[in-house]
């Protein structure tokens, strides 16, 4: 076995590779470049919680052309598109994807519109349908697909990385192949190879072949830098994907100079990728987290907040069992068993939409589902009960609106986007930044319903931070820390 052959441990393999190699003034580099090439950057998140490593960029969650305009309206512009796909049959996120990107491509705005097909990093999604659609749409609009597709599922700020073609979750501290990880038990996207070659070949049912996909190697990165990476995908052709590899920011600095090197020369690709990502190839300097001076410019106003979960990833309800112990909250259980009762479901969501208002006007609230995860028989059966408690969560909030929280805070990917869409209504947001370094967004809504207009709405992805982050997050918005 060699150091990084089948089998190779995480330390023998990052033990293998070369020194970081750090490119001068790259992100700067990077915002010339695409500002030079007129090229705006659009992101298709599957969910909404995509935006944790960028800062001062849109979000539209409609699907309108005007609206992806006015986010893209000028050169170098980031904007975040809330497809929230990966709650999705895999037909219909199909034919949403493919919508949003003919769109896209036919804004008639200057120059190219680059697109990141963003999705969880640890691998859940539709991720072959998805680059299909975008191809297919690219194919119609432009008259060829793509040359590649740049495979980034990097999300260092929370523990995920690739190496040696295995992608990596820090699980406790433990880096962990993915596909040994709870995440790849999960019911609808589940999957068994952490080497991304043979993950691509196992989603594509046989159709692409671990051989067919390419892959840029920390060597290539830091001893090649630009150069070997833009001589790799000059190479790339027929919408092949192609592995990055990457355990730091650097690494992705270095990866995205290659890339617009080769695109200056008219090649042309697309992304699907994790967080990290999107902020290299806008060229988008860190940011640090978040205050409540910055979150609340005029002061804080008056008023409680409310913090919804949906999610059922274990470190979600180790966050949840924390924020109850701090004794700060009002706690009201949507139970999942009653809701999903035809003759009890309705009555209860009714009665609980009445509680958290209530509750609403004496403090702060946290609504959950019950911590029992309902699976269905196959697949579709189990995202249709995620879809069901969704609905029954978006009742509950529409239900307290009217209390007018003073801040919302939603954990859960698919929880997130249906608070913000269905609940108070956000047609379009500011992401102001986050709240921990890379992590936990904070939107200011600027088309929304009139009692959500300006509201402070937090993004908590379920699978993201440690036990005491939710509350963490919870005691800065109540102005205990």
């Amino acid at each position: 076995m060699t150091p990084t052959g089948p089998g190779a441990t995480v330390e023998q393999v990052l033990a293998a590779a070369p020194p970081v190699r750090r490119e001068p003034g790259a992100r700067e580099q990077i915002r010339a470049m695409n500002e030079a090439a007129g090229r705006r950057i659009a992101v298709l998140d599957d969910d909404p919680t995509g935006s944790q490593t960028v800062h001062d960029v849109s979000v539209v969650t409609v699907f309108e052309a005007a609206e992806y305009a006015a986010g893209l309206a000028d050169v170098g512009d980031t904007c975040f598109i809330l497809t929230n796909t990966r709650s999705l049959p895999e037909a219909a996120a199909v034919e949403l994807t493919a919508t949003v990107a003919n769109d896209l491509l036919t804004l008639d705005l200057g120059g190219p519109v680059e697109i990141i097909s963003r999705s969880d990093s640890t691998l859940r999604g539709h991720v072959l349908a998805e680059i299909d659609a975008l191809n297919t749409a690219r194919q119609r609009v432009m008259g060829r697909p793509y040359d590649g597709i740049l495979l980034v599922p990097a999300y260092f700020e929370a523990g995920r990385f690739t190496a040696g073609d295995i992608h990596w979750a820090k699980i406790q501290g433990r880096p962990v192949p993915a596909g040994a990880t709870e995440f790849a038990q999960d019911a609808t996207f589940g999957y068994r190879s952490s080497n991304l070659k043979e993950f691509i070949a196992e989603k594509s049912g046989g159709r692409i072949q671990p051989a067919q996909v390419g892959s840029i190697s920390l060597t290539d990165i830091r001893h090649g830098g630009p150069d070997r990476v833009a001589e790799i995908l000059d190479e790339v052709s027929d919408g092949a994907f192609v592995v990055v590899n990457a355990t730091e920011h650097a690494d992705l600095d270095v990866v995205v100079l290659g890339l617009l090197q080769v695109q200056q020369q008219g090649k042309e690709f697309a992304h699907r990728a994790g967080p990290t990502f999107p902020q290299v190839l806008s060229g988008l300097d860190p940011h640090p987290p978040l205050t409540a001076e910055q979150i609340w410019p005029q002061g804080r106003p008056a008023g409680h907040g409310l913090v919804v979960v949906g999610s059922h990833v274990g470190l979600t309800s180790r966050q949840v069992a924390v924020a109850q112990t701090r004794g700060t909250l009002t706690e009201v259980e949507l139970d999942v068993s009653t809701l999903l009762d035809p003759r009890r479901g309705e009555g209860h969501v009714r009665d609980t939409g009445r509680r958290v208002a209530a509750a609403l006007t004496s403090g702060d609230v946290l609504l959950f589902t019950s911590r029992s995860l309902r699976a269905g028989a196959d697949a579709q059966e189990s995202l249709a009960i995620s879809r069901s408690v969704s609905t029954a969560v978006i009742e509950v909030v529409r239900a307290a609106l009217p209390a007018r929280p003073a801040w919302v805070i939603a954990k859960g990917g698919i929880t997130s986007h249906d608070v913000a869409v269905r609940g108070l209504g956000i047609r379009r947001a500011t992401v102001l930044g986050q709240l921990l370094p890379g992590l936990v967004s904070v939107f200011r809504p600027i088309e929304a319903a009139t009692e959500a207009i300006g509201t402070p709405y937090v993004v908590f992805a379920g699978n993201v931070g440690d036990d005491n982050t939710l509350a963490d997050v919870i005691d800065l918005f109540t102005g205990r820390r």
